[in-house]
């Protein structure tokens, strides 16, 4: 090997940038110079257009000038887009006045290949596969993912979870002091970036704009801005519009004036990363062409958020953290959360006996006040079979139980049960688990389509922001399944959704007896009355 000094990342790009006559913008300097100094775990975020491929082929003919022997593992979402940039890699390579030499005829193939000086002639110096393919017998000291979250391979909660598998396969292929490289833009809202970031990796992120301050109905006619707007957005898709200083709007001292409110999402940005490049006219044909503002916050602006269309918003969701009291006073019975007087209640229970693609049996329980308000209060997974019984046939455990425990603890006085598909003999067994509580049992028969059911239910309901929800369901799986919920999936995690939906249909339902005395003749209704008043009246 040659001892010669050898130059470093940003020579070696502007070399090969002199030949191929680029303007280098300052934001590709940045990331150069990051990328010669990373840590073992690094991970680049960068907005869509960034040249980020074009820098990685770069970067990755600079590891082989700087050592032959260095083998690269580089994948990403699927084999031909590992390719591209493998094929990149080996011009760059054949071109550069500084590598030539390293690139021998007819050397491998596009998947894997050696240049002159490499050492390991089982692992390849270069070898490019998809992140969902096998790589289990390769040795690597540089693992590089390439925008391997799109949104193909990370739809679901299972689909993330497998990409996940995936990338855990790397720590072992990596040989001692290697590293990892992630490159991309996010694709959801529990992106793998913020997790390697919370990981502790060294981070760079360079968004389309540096400043942004959004107004999310713009129904007036001035609004302050953080900060002096150089480009101003009015929508997202095919309507949006780039607005225009002097005729759209003015800046005033404090933000923005407009001559009539514009009625809709107004976005104001500044410090633009590459205005060379992406000037006017292309960032409003890009805007009009993004169909959803989470799409543009995405890709340009790098927030972890679906490139779809969210349509339960759990951040619209009032969380609280109080237990529901039964009070009695001067002989009548009352519920409260804190101040609030709970005047109704729904259970309901979309049972599961591990039908296929599901493993929720959810139990749901919302409360409502005088005033209309929801309470979101339980959202539980039962487990286990759904009853099980001693040597006398009588009930001892099971998922029947559970809810038992929660009419009990909850003061729960009616449980709804869906008896779609398997539910349909578990109301009978129910009645028997909840005898002696005064818990009634009601069964529901939905023909609507499930995605009907639970838009119709949450989408009001989240609009007007009159929904809350105890820390405890925010906490769980439900928040997931709100974020990822998409009406044209019909095959998707949405167990706790049904019941929260089927209760929210049915509410309100009123409670009146003091449940688990089942000696107790009297109905202690806590719920507010007139009472009963004697009148005496002359006909």
């Amino acid at each position: 090997m040659s001892t010669e000094p050898k130059v470093s990342l940003l020579v070696f790009f502007l070399i090969w940038a002199k030949r191929m006559r680029w303007e280098v913008p300052d934001i590709h300097v940045r990331a150069l110079v990051w990328l010669e100094g990373k840590g073992s775990l690094a991970v680049l975020r960068c907005f869509r257009g960034f040249g980020k491929s074009t820098l990685l082929a770069i970067y990755n003919a600079w590891l082989y000038y700087r050592d032959p022997a260095f083998r690269i593992l580089h994948q990403s979402e699927s084999d031909p887009t590992a390719y591209k940039t493998s094929r990149d890699t080996q011009n760059v390579i054949r071109n550069h006045p500084l590598t030539r030499h390293l690139l021998p005829p007819n050397q491998g193939t596009v998947e894997q290949w050696w240049v002159e000086g490499a050492q390991d002639f089982r692992n390849a110096s270069m070898f490019a596969k998809g992140i969902l393919s096998n790589v289990t017998s390769a040795r690597a000291d540089e693992c590089q993912n390439d925008d391997v979250e799109v949104p193909r391979n990370i739809g679901t909660p299972e689909a993330r979870e497998k990409l996940r598998y995936r990338l855990g396969e790397q720590t072992h292929i990596l040989v001692p002091g290697g590293s990892k490289l992630f490159i991309g833009t996010p694709h959801t809202h529990d992106s793998l970036y913020d997790e390697v970031e919370s990981m502790g990796a060294d981070c760079l992120t360079i968004r389309m704009f540096d400043q942004e301050h959004r107004i999310e109905a713009a129904t007036q006619t001035a609004y302050d801005v953080p900060f002096v707007p150089e480009v101003v957005f009015a929508g997202i898709g095919k309507h949006s519009r780039l607005l225009i200083e002097g005729i759209d709007y003015l800046k005033t001292k404090t933000g923005i004036a407009f001559s009539s409110p514009p009625g809709v999402l107004v976005d104001c940005y500044a410090g633009q990363a590459w205005p060379k490049r992406f000037d006017a006219a292309e960032l409003e044909k890009r805007r009009r062409e993004t169909r959803t503002i989470n799409e543009w916050d995405s890709q340009y602006q790098l927030h972890s958020k679906p490139v779809t269309e969210v349509r339960l918003n759990p951040e619209r969701i009032r969380p609280y953290n109080l237990q529901p009291e039964v009070r009695t006073a001067n002989g009548a019975v009352g519920m409260f959360l804190g101040s609030t007087q709970i005047v109704g209640a729904v259970a309901y229970w979309d049972c599961s006996l591990g039908k296929t693609k599901s493993d929720a049996s959810a139990f749901s329980l919302v409360l409502t006040d005088q005033r209309g308000q929801l309470y979101w209060h339980a959202c539980e997974g039962l487990v286990g079979e759904l009853a099980e019984f001693d040597a006398r046939d009588k009930i001892i455990g099971g998922q029947v139980m559970q809810v038992r425990d929660l009419v009990v603890k909850l003061q729960i006085p009616c449980v709804t049960v869906e008896v779609n598909g398997p539910g349909g003999f578990v109301p009978n067994i129910l009645r028997q688990a909840l005898k002696g509580t005064g818990c009634a049992v009601r069964e529901e028969f939905s023909v609507r389509n499930k995605q009907e059911r639970i838009l119709d239910a949450f989408e009001p309901a989240l609009s007007s922001q009159f929904l809350w929800a105890h820390v405890d369901v925010l906490r769980g799986p439900l928040w997931d399944q709100m974020r990822d919920f998409n009406p044209a999936l019909r095959d998707q995690p949405d167990d706790y959704l049904d019941s929260g939906a089927g209760a929210i249909r049915q509410t309100p339902v009123r409670i009146g007896r003091i449940v688990g005395k089942p000696t107790e003749p009297r109905r202690d209704d806590w719920r507010p009355s007139a009472g009963v008043h004697e009148v005496q009246v002359d006909y």
